[in-house]
């Protein structure tokens, strides 16, 4: 089956939010980083797993199946089994690219057809990013039995990672961009001293504007986003951690532990010690 390129925002989308993610069994995984010449180029080749390539600098060309598929840079493509590729890039300038190569069991016919009605690449995530940073460094490890164990469960991360952000990228799409990039301002900067002006000026709107952009597609203001994503924030932290109060307040942007407290309990009905003694099931 040849994959054609469609934006995550076509008459797919449906589907793919309704549908569970099939399941898929990881055996190993590889990871690299690799810089081309100026018109470098790569292949044909079969591709034998499953492949992500983060393209960081420079251009990439991938033809599949006689089908070419031009990766801007700051993207991530999803490059399936089975299928032919020839890898041709920028002509005038390096070009760098990371990848992880994914191990599976042969995918089941439910699982590849799933895979193949993704969008060949997205744009490429801080936690992406992350994971593939993780990835290379676990795999510096000198004992081959215990990467192999946790390089699979890395990988299968990696997978359900772009999976997850098709999905999630399938409902954004439909929301103004100026929110979206407030939002990613906001997951970034959470715990600094932002305010409405500060994230308006990022999207290059008014705060005006930006709120009413705001209230269509999020229900509420930039502000009121802002701070439900520290105390959501604060909440994981309190759960999972043995931060003092105090610590959880600064990390995530309160000014004081008074001012945290109390919107917890405004939000949740429980103090913060309630909710610590709950997660950790202590008397």
């Amino acid at each position: 089956m040849t994959r054609n390129f469609r934006d995550v925002g076509t008459d797919m989308d449906t589907s793919l939010r309704a549908e569970a993610i099939p399941p898929f069994v990881v055996s190993d995984s590889e990871s690299g980083s690799v810089v081309y010449p100026p018109g470098g180029s790569f292949g044909p080749r079969v591709q034998l797993q499953l492949q992500l390539v983060m393209l960081h600098i420079g251009s990439m060309t991938v033809k599949i199946d006689d089908v070419k598929h031009s990766v801007p840079p700051g993207h991530v493509a999803l490059l399936l089994p089975g299928h032919q590729e020839h890898f041709t890039f920028d002509e005038k300038q390096e070009t760098w690219h990371r990848w992880i190569d994914v191990t599976t069991e042969p995918l089941c016919e439910q699982a590849q057809q799933y895979f193949e009605r993704l969008p060949t690449f997205i744009p490429l995530s801080n936690r992406m990013n992350q994971l593939t940073d993780l990835m290379l460094a676990v795999q510096k490890s000198d004992d081959s039995d215990i990467y192999g164990n946790v390089g699979a469960a890395l990988g299968r991360s990696a997978i359900l990672l772009f999976l997850t952000e098709c999905i999630h990228m399938s409902t954004e799409r439909r929301k103004h961009p100026a929110v979206m990039i407030a939002k990613e301002e906001i997951h970034q900067r959470y715990g600094e001293s932002i305010n409405l002006k500060m994230i308006s000026s990022m999207t290059n709107n008014t705060p005006e504007h930006l709120i009413r952009l705001f209230r269509r597609d999020e229900g509420m203001t930039p502000t009121q986003y802002l701070w439900r994503y520290r105390l959501s924030q604060g909440l994981d932290l309190l759960r999972g951690t043995g931060l003092s109060i105090g610590e959880i307040a600064d990390q995530v942007g309160f000014k004081t532990s008074y001012h945290f407290s109390r919107t917890i309990k405004l939000y949740t009905g429980r103090t913060p010690s309630e909710i610590r003694k709950e997660s950790w099931r202590t008397l």
